[in-house]
């Protein structure tokens, strides 16, 4: 019984895991489709909606979590599904999409065309990662702001979000390679702004302390 009920345990605790990774794909998909549909100015900001709903919802979002990997204790694997479960419901919604609007479809190619397997597009990965991570950590603090100019400026300065673009490929009906360098850079830029600020939070606590003494 005492097996049984383990197994139980944990088929709950991964479906569960697993029906939270796709509500955070639809929400993203539905950020990502405004995007699409509108354009600059007014898609980058409306595209917000979606982090905001993932955070209120406590969806499982790739890029929203693997920043709080080592500060949450997540368990790698757990994270790595995640982001399986993200890539392929975001690319099943991105095909969705363009079945019921095929005035997206030319502006997902050209996006998808623009995007180029080299450094600089790492580079922006690793920076969209960065602001990913301090958005949510602003929200946990109690503040919406971080959602509501974090997304908007990862939008506008070019930067690369690995479930966005799998949306957009998706809609494309294609595939980049560039998808790999998203997802890496995406890691690195979230775990970099995590150690950066938690050296920041630690140095400012010494000298809270010497002030005191």
């Amino acid at each position: 019984m005492a097996k049984k009920s383990s197994k139980s345990v944990l088929y709950a605790e991964y479906s569960n895991l697993i029906r939270k990774s796709i509500a955070a794909s639809v929400l993203i998909g539905l950020g990502n489709y405004v995007l699409l549909k509108l354009g600059n100015p007014l898609g980058p900001f409306l595209f917000a909606f979606g982090l905001l709903g993932v955070c209120v919802m406590g969806a499982n979002l790739f890029t929203g979590k693997c920043g709080f990997l080592i500060e949450d204790k997540i368990k790698p694997l757990n994270l790595l599904l995640i982001l399986v479960v993200n890539l392929l419901a975001g690319y099943l919604i991105g095909l969705l999409f363009s079945a019921c609007d095929a005035g997206i479809v030319a502006v997902a190619q050209d996006k998808v065309a623009s995007w180029t397997f080299d450094w600089s597009f790492f580079i922006r990965s690793i920076m969209c990662g960065a602001i990913m991570y301090l958005a949510v950590a602003i929200f946990r603090k109690g503040s919406k702001l971080g959602i509501l100019f974090g997304v908007p400026l990862f939008i506008f300065c070019g930067f690369q979000h690995c479930i966005a673009n799998v949306i957009t490929l998706g809609v494309a009906a294609t595939f980049s390679w560039t998808l790999v360098l998203a997802v890496a850079g995406n890691f690195i830029g979230s775990l970099a702004m995590w150690w950066l600020s938690r050296e920041v939070a630690v140095a400012k606590g010494k000298t809270t302390k010497r002030s005191l003494h």
